[in-house]
C-alpha cells in the first residue's frame, strides 16, 4: 500500500493506493491533522510533495518501508524537458506523470484548475514539454475588485448569461466566460500543432468547468495524487 501526501498553500491532499489503484482520499487543513492520520496509516511506501510543511518532517510521522520526498532530482516515469527544472513547481511535473499514468503513449494536456490555471503539455513519446501558467477563476474576480475604484467581488456562479444586463452579471460573464473561451482556444491550440490531444481537467474547480467547455475532456481530480503515486512506484521498482 502506498500513501501520498500533496502539501499546498492551504490544504493537505492525502491518498492512499493499492499499487495503481486510488482506495481513498482526504483532505486536511493543518499538519497536526496530517500527523494524526499519517503515524495511523499502515502502509509500505510514501512519497511527499510540499510547498508549505518542512516534507522531512511529513516522513517522519510514518514507518512506511521506503519514503521519498519529490524534488527536481527524483527520478521520474517521464523525461523532463523542462529547460529550468528547479523553478518546475512539483504539482505540474506530478500532473504530467498523472497523465502519462492515465494515458500512456498519448499527446496529453493536463489542465489544472485552481488558483492558477495551468497547462502541462505530455508528448506521447513521454517527453514533458512545458505548459503554460495564468490566473485561476478567483483570482481573476478578485483582481478585476482590487484593481479598481468601484467594480465590486463578485462570487462564481455557473451557466452565465453571455451579455451581462448589470455590473454583477457583466463581471460573471467576462471573468468566466473569458476563461472558458481562454481553456477552449488554449485546447484547439494544441490540437491544431500536435494533432490528436488528450485532455485532462483536475484541480479544484474541475467540477465548475467540466460541463461547460465544449472540447471532449477527461475529468481527474485527483490527477496530481494519481501522478504522486506513479512516481513512487516507479522509485520503489528501481
Amino acid at each position: 500500500m502506498n500513501l501520498v501526501v500533496d502539501y499546498g498553500n492551504s490544504a493537505a491532499k492525502v491518498g492512499i493506493f493499492d499499487h495503481e489503484t486510488l482506495v481513498s482520499f482526504t483532505t486536511f487543513a493543518t499538519v497536526e491533522e496530517v500527523e494524526k492520520y499519517v503515524r495511523q496509516a499502515k502502509v509500505d511506501h510514501l512519497i511527499v510533495s510540499s510547498v508549505k510543511e518542512d516534507p522531512e518532517r511529513i516522513l517522519s510521522f510514518s514507518h512506511a518501508q521506503r519514503k521519498f520526498v519529490l524534488t527536481p532530482d527524483l527520478p521520474l516515469p517521464i523525461r523532463n524537458k523542462y529547460s529550468t527544472p528547479r523553478t518546475l513547481g512539483m504539482d505540474r511535473i506530478a500532473s504530467a506523470c498523472g497523465a502519462w499514468q492515465l494515458f500512456p503513449g498519448e499527446n496529453a494536456l493536463a489542465i489544472d484548475a485552481g488558483t492558477c490555471i495551468t497547462y502541462e503539455f505530455l508528448d506521447k513519446d513521454g517527453s514533458y514539454r512545458g505548459g503554460g501558467i495564468s490566473p485561476g477563476l478567483v483570482m481573476r474576480f478578485k483582481a478585476v475588485h482590487t484593481f479598481t475604484a468601484k467594480l465590486p467581488l463578485i462570487s462564481p456562479k455557473e451557466n452565465v448569461a453571455l451579455v451581462g444586463d448589470s455590473t454583477e452579471t457583466a463581471i460573471q460573464s467576462g471573468v468566466i466566460n473569458g476563461l472558458i473561451a481562454e481553456i477552449e482556444g488554449i485546447i484547439a491550440r494544441y490540437q491544431k500543432e500536435f494533432g490528436s490531444v488528450r485532455v485532462i481537467l483536475c484541480g479544484g474547480d474541475t467540477r465548475f468547468f467540466e460541463n461547460q467547455l465544449k472540447a471532449s475532456i477527461f475529468a481527474s481530480p485527483e490527477l496530481v495524487l494519481i501522478g504522486l503515486n506513479s512516481i513512487l512506484n516507479y522509485n520503489v521498482t528501481r
